[in-house]
């Protein structure tokens, strides 16, 4: 044979050697170094199923559940798994059309992909569960069950303190450095949101076995490689949740806010924001329909106005202002004010109600006739002590009294979402007007209008500083949580007592804590009189403005009130707002006076019984809501109309005569994003609104 066949005869072989030592290097990979095929076989034939663990259960001050967990169900899909599906049988199942159908199945590779689960339709009703748990087969391993924990509210009450729990979104997930993954839930508002880390507990996970239809018939290697979901802890609060009940009733047909403390410990007793809702709305498979329609309603029931709701507040504010006056030195118990019916000092006069001799002959006197010539003398005497250089100086001290009474501040309260209220700096002042003003400018800061804002927790937690002479602890909810162990630091800052007026004299106290018994007793707030209780507390009545139809509008004054009791040994301290109502004695004083008859005598007298059903019956929501909410509506479906030329959007606005409606012209809303989509989805325009119980469009 030639030597350049001989060689080409090597090379061949060569060749050959090396492609079937390739070959048998591959198959030692794939069958003994590489697990992809058996892990291919094995999803084939092993289902992994996360074990969603139920939320701490949340409890009032008696021990009784408030916030409890019920078992429902999720249709889960994984959109790379989906093959031959008989899209029209589960079109029927779930009441759906093919439209919707398809549009679920983008959402759901749009929020987590092709090859991720994503919730199909969330917390499937009795009927439809047990539909699908018979006919599962025909849904190959694409579709599933998700089991999931809902919360459930036996009482349904306190739905802005509890808050309620939705789906992650993108957002959540990133935030979260991945802790969270697609499908699980977490609390969006409230105490869900703000305990979040204690109430979760931890995932678990199952494997099963699957057959030839994905049906489950058994554990994987009889549960050895599961891992339990661990529930989590619970919470003990310091709700008395029939006070709550009664508060949300006392409050019905109502705007405006109620806070009621354990002045000792700064516990919460109950906390209300009217107008509400039933928190049993925001879960279960309607919750999105609910959320909608509550979103939607100009009245604001998903706001908690009881720490959102900014309020001036009024001859409320005067007992605060007479602490800082004596502090400050510039008045006594014993220092008096004559006063005919205004306060003439500056050019602009600041009527009084009272012009009888004597109604401010001392400290005492004017918070039980609540002079209003008084109390704006005494907030320029402090302004413009002559320690200070200038009434800035002045002002900026009188500013930082206030925000240690927790005014113009955030407490701290263990609810998202807290307002500080408004104390205006000397800047604010300084720029509107051009750095030039005196204590004359603002002088009724000393009755608490001007530029002053305060929540109904501020004026509560003002009172309980009052009513402990000069301590607070910061406003919350929860007293202890199970198991507390030394890595629970969450409850740290509400353990802690604060201290901060507790040197002033006990006969400065006594005076001011005497005239607000007076109130009661003799003054502006008779009718929140308790028989053998001794009541502390102040009324107030504050302008009330607003912005409709373009113009700044002079509405109907705010009913204000706070109180303490009892005087000796104060149990309970509140502070009431209702928008709308006049008099602070009219309605703000009633609702505060049942509550404290019914938190310190557990019991209600069948005259106070009869109150009640009168107060809860009267509806005081304000007139201009059902305007606001037709002008929403209108121009909403308009903008809808424009964007898809769907004239059903209009029909019901059209004029007679064929007119298209009026529109604003300021610019048309956006979609609303809603706390259980992962991305921006309009709600339709066409939900129907209810205001005052009442079908509006």
């Amino acid at each position: 044979m030639p030597v350049f066949n001989q060689s080409r005869s090597y090379i061949i072989r060569i060749i050959v050697l090396i492609t079937f030592l390739i070959f048998i290097a591959q198959l030692f990979n794939l069958q003994v170094l590489s697990g992809k095929y058996q892990q291919l076989a094995q999803d084939n034939a092993v289902a992994r199923k996360v074990v969603y663990p139920p939320r701490g259960i949340i409890t009032d001050r008696k021990g009784r559940a408030i916030l409890n967990n019920i078992l429902m169900y999720d249709l889960m899909v994984t959109p790379s798994e989906v093959r031959n599906v008989d899209t029209s049988f589960l079109c029927r199942m779930l009441e759906i059309d093919t439209t919707e159908f398809r549009e679920r199945m983008i959402g759901a590779i749009l929020r987590n992909g092709r090859y991720r689960p994503s919730s199909f339709e969330e917390l499937l009703s009795p009927e439809k569960y047990a539909r699908f748990e018979e006919n599962m087969w025909r849904f190959g391993s694409g579709f599933y069950l998700q089991q999931r924990p809902v919360r459930l509210y036996p009482y349904n009450a306190a739905a802005h303190i509890l808050g309620y729990v939705g789906e992650v979104d993108s957002t959540i997930i990133a935030r979260s450095g991945n802790f969270y993954r697609s499908g699980d839930y977490v609390g969006r508002s409230g105490m869900e949101s703000y305990y979040e880390r204690v109430l979760m507990g931890q995932r678990g996970v199952e494997f099963w076995i699957k057959d030839n239809r994905n049906r489950l018939v058994g554990k994987y290697e009889g549960g050895e490689f599961d891992t339990a979901a661990i529930a989590g802890r619970g919470l003990k609060t310091y709700l008395d949740i029939e006070l709550q009940q009664l508060a949300e009733k006392l409050m019905s047909n109502k705007v405006g806010g109620l806070v009621a403390i354990e002045p000792k410990t700064g516990g919460i007793l109950a906390m209300v924001s009217g107008p509400s809702f039933d928190p049993n709305e925001l879960t279960g498979s309607d919750k999105r329909k609910n959320y909608s329609r509550l979103v939607l309603d100009v009245a604001g029931p998903l706001l908690n106005r009881a720490i959102n709701g900014r309020y001036p507040p009024g001859s409320t504010f005067k007992p605060v202002g007479a602490l800082v006056a004596l502090d400050e030195g510039v008045i006594s118990p014993s220092f008096g004010l004559g006063c005919g019916g205004a306060y003439y000092g500056c050019a602009r006069p600041v009527k009084c109600t009272h012009k009888n001799p004597g109604h401010a002959a001392n400290l005492r006197l004017s918070i039980a006739n609540s002079c209003n010539s008084y109390y704006t003398h005494i907030y320029r005497l402090t302004v413009d002590n002559r320690k200070y250089k200038n009434v800035k100086d002045g002002y900026a001290k009188w500013q930082e009294y206030m925000n240690i009474f927790g005014l113009g501040v955030r407490l701290g309260i263990d609810l998202p979402s807290e307002n500080g209220g408004n104390i205006p700096d000397t800047s604010v002042y300084n720029k509107v007007y051009r750095n030039s003003w005196n204590s004359c400018t603002n002088l009724t800061l000393g009755i608490g209008q001007d530029m002053m804002l305060t929540t109904p927790l501020q004026l509560a937690n003002a009172m309980c500083l009052i009513a402990n002479k000069g301590y607070y602890y910061v406003p919350h909810f929860v007293k202890s949580i199970e198991s507390e162990n030394k890595s629970d630091t969450i409850l740290n800052k509400f353990r802690e007592k604060h201290e901060v007026l507790t040197h002033i004299s006990d006969s400065a106290y006594q005076a001011v804590i005497w005239g607000m018994n007076d109130v009661v007793t003799k003054g502006t707030a008779r009718g929140a009189a308790l028989p053998g209780i001794n009541v502390c507390a102040k009324t107030g009545t504050a302008e009330n403005y607003r912005v409709l139809d373009g113009k700044r509008t002079k509405l109907k004054d705010n009913s204000l009130f706070v109180c303490f009791a009892p005087m000796e040994d104060p149990k309970i301290a509140i502070a009431v707002i209702v928008e709308n109502a006049g008099y602070g004695s009219t309605w703000a004083g009633p609702i505060a006076a049942i509550m404290m008859e019914k938190y310190l005598n557990d019991t209600l007298r069948e005259e106070t019984k009869k109150k009640i059903e009168y107060v809860a019956s009267t509806d005081l929501m304000p007139g201009w809501l059902v305007r606001e909410q037709y002008k929403a509506d209108s121009t909403r479906a308009w903008y809808w109309f424009k964007l898809t030329k769907d004239s059903s959007y209009i029909k019901k606005y059209i004029r007679r005569g064929g007119s298209a409606p009026q529109q604003p012209k300021r610019n048309p809303p956006v979609p609303v994003r809603t706390a259980f989509h992962n991305k921006a989805e309009a709600i339709d325009p066409r939900t129907t609104i209810y205001i005052n119980r009442k079908r509006l469009v």
